[in-house]
């Protein structure tokens, strides 16, 4: 198990490193997700926006559907640098997860996403474990592991604990706006605060 959980904080929650230009193609992204939706993201549109030739985005990325995915996993990567310091504690840690998913539901991309095309949210987040998905792992698992060591959370192995935990929190986030005529906001976020801590609970 800690030679599982080691793998997760050295490769799992870390983003990639993006240049300048690489940068400046995913704001590009962003932007044409934001207006048209991913389907609105060609490479000829993108090199148009950033200003970059086609080739330049090849030689990082080999198609739009490459680039969406990475323009993804850059706003989950800027929404968890909210959350610098840990959670130690399983209190902190159902706060963590419902603040995240707050910021991610306010994103002007994933929200969008959210909104208008749920069908491509489930095709970019939930048919497959992606980079995204493992980068909230990493840092769940983490928080976790520590809130464990304090003895707030349940024995387990905290990769594990970690994928439930996403599972439930995603799959609350992905519905909201579907359930939002039967239950209120802070019905919402108290029911989900309540399953969160049934999961981790001693």
């Amino acid at each position: 198990m800690e030679e599982r959980q080691a793998l997760i904080d050295a490769t799992d929650s870390r983003a990639p490193d993006w240049d300048p230009t690489q940068s400046r193609i995913l704001d590009a992204a962003d932007g044409l997700i934001a207006r048209r939706g991913v389907h609105g993201v060609t490479i000829a549109e993108l090199a148009r926006r950033a200003g970059h030739s086609r080739p330049t985005i090849y030689r990082s990325w080999s198609d739009a559907d490459d680039v969406v995915r990475a323009a993804l996993l850059r706003r989950v990567a800027a929404i968890l640098e909210h959350f610098q310091t840990h959670a130690t504690t399983r209190r902190e840690l159902v706060d963590d997860v419902l603040r995240f998913s707050a910021l991610f539901r306010a994103d002007a991309v994933y929200g969008r996403l959210l909104a208008e095309e749920p069908e491509a949210f489930t095709r970019y987040t939930l048919q497959r474990v992606g980079s995204s998905q493992r980068l909230i792992l990493g840092w769940l698992a983490t928080a976790i592991g520590a809130a464990q060591r304090g003895g707030s959370v349940r024995a387990g192995d905290p990769g594990e604990i970690a994928v439930m935990l996403l599972l439930i929190a995603q799959s609350a986030v992905l519905s909201h706006g579907t359930v939002s005529e039967l239950i209120s906001e802070e019905s919402w976020e108290r029911e989900l605060r309540a399953a969160l801590d049934g999961l981790l609970r001693p």
